[in-house]
Parts: structure tokens; C-alpha cells; sequence
């Protein structure tokens, strides 16, 4: 498959470059996806969620009340979770959510994602740039001339640009990283996907020695 390279200014050129077909036209696993999906979701958790149990909660060292002739049920402390004030059962504590999959199933995943994005035909390239300063309205401009300024976008660079990344912290819904280092959960997450031509031709070499 070939994509026109498209200018700074949202024009094409007269460039197209070849999406590599082992990556971008993989033969894809929905379930290698939701693991993978599933894994990075669990390892964003910080896993420090905490109450308090019967142990834990004050008080309850005599009963509450006498155990006969009040008309009442027998109650031996205010400990008890049914209690106003009482611990809580079966409530959360902290623990370590992570997952890990195997290096290949996560390899793999990624080139899936991207496959699906290939093709919905959601992924755009733009030639490789920089800005002298950030510059928000610029980069703007460019994604209206793309016609994907109302989508979530997942802008993938060729290398670190802190002007670039500076001018599109400030737009909703959009995610700027340097090629390859995205995870599955960007490339889903995102309507569509765009590559500047380096990072384009990064993808295409290094996922490719990824082989699953």
C-alpha cells in the first residue's frame, strides 16, 4: 500500500511512500489485542486504593448493647460491617495490578493495531518539519487542512521536537509521540494516526524486525 506524502501546509506532494506490508498488513488477532490492551490499561493503575475492615476500625471492645431483653438482635461489637461506623467486607488494599505478556504478543499487538488503522484508512503522512517556535495556530492549521481537526489524532514524529510537541499540547484530544515509541493503547485510542515521513520509515524498519 502507498500514501501521498502530504506538505507542512496540508497540500500533497509529489512523494509516496510504501507502508511496509509485514507491518501494516498483518494477519490480525482480536484477542492478542484485548490482552495487550488489557496489560498496558493494569499497569497505568497505581494499586493504592485502601479501607478500613473490622480490624481496622476503632472501637467494639464491649457489646453494644446487653445480649437479651431488648427486643433487638443480639450484637457482640460495632465493629461488624453492618454497624454505622463499622469496617468494611471485602474491601479493597493495596496490591500490584501489573500484567506481562511475552515480548512477541506485544510486538505483535502493535503491528495489529496499525494494520487496523491501515485499513479503516486512518493513517496520514506529512513530510518531516520543525517549528522555530511553538506555534499552536500552525499546527492547527494543519490539521484542518487534513480534515481531521475534530478527531483524536496520534501524531508520531521522526525525533524529540520540543516546539512541535510545545505547539500541540494545548489541542484536544491529541498525543504526540516520537516513532516507534508508542504503545497499542495510543494507535487504538486514536481516530486516526499521523506519521511525518521519518517516523513512517522508522515504523517501517524496526516493527519489521520485530517478527512474531
Amino acid at each position: 500500500m502507498n500514501l501521498q506524502v502530504l506538505k507542512k501546509d496540508g497540500k500533497p506532494s509529489t512523494q509516496k511512500i510504501k507502508l511496509n506490508p509485514n507491518v501494516f498488513e498483518a494477519e490480525t488477532n482480536d484477542h492478542v489485542v484485548y490482552l495487550s490492551v488489557k496489560a498496558y490499561l493494569a499497569n497505568q493503575r497505581q494499586g493504592t486504593n485502601s479501607v478500613k475492615n473490622r480490624a481496622d476500625v476503632s472501637g467494639g471492645g464491649a457489646k453494644p448493647f446487653r445480649q437479651k431483653g431488648t427486643g433487638r438482635a443480639r450484637q457482640g461489637t460495632i465493629r461488624s460491617p453492618h454497624m454505622v461506623g463499622g469496617g468494611r467486607a471485602f474491601g479493597p488494599k493495596p496490591r500490584d495490578y501489573r500484567m506481562s505478556l511475552p515480548k512477541k504478543v506485544k510486538q505483535a499487538a502493535r503491528k495489529y493495531a496499525l494494520t487496523y488503522k491501515a485499513r479503516d484508512k486512518k493513517i496520514f503522512v506529512v513530510e518531516d518539519f520543525k517549528f522555530d517556535e511553538p506555534k499552536t495556530r500552525d499546527f492547527v492549521d494543519l490539521l484542518k487542512k487534513m480534515g481531521i481537526e475534530d478527531s483524536k489524532v496520534l501524531f508520531l514524529t521522526a525525533e524529540h521536537d520540543m516546539n512541535l510537541y510545545k505547539s500541540a499540547r494545548n489541542v484536544p484530544y491529541m498525543v504526540v509521540q516520537k516513532s516507534p515509541e508508542f504503545s497499542i493503547y495510543d494507535v487504538l485510542n486514536a481516530d486516526v494516526v499521523v506519521f511525518q515521513k521519518g517516523a513512517l520509515e522508522t515504523v517501517n524498519e524496526v516493527l519489521d524486525n520485530e517478527r512474531s
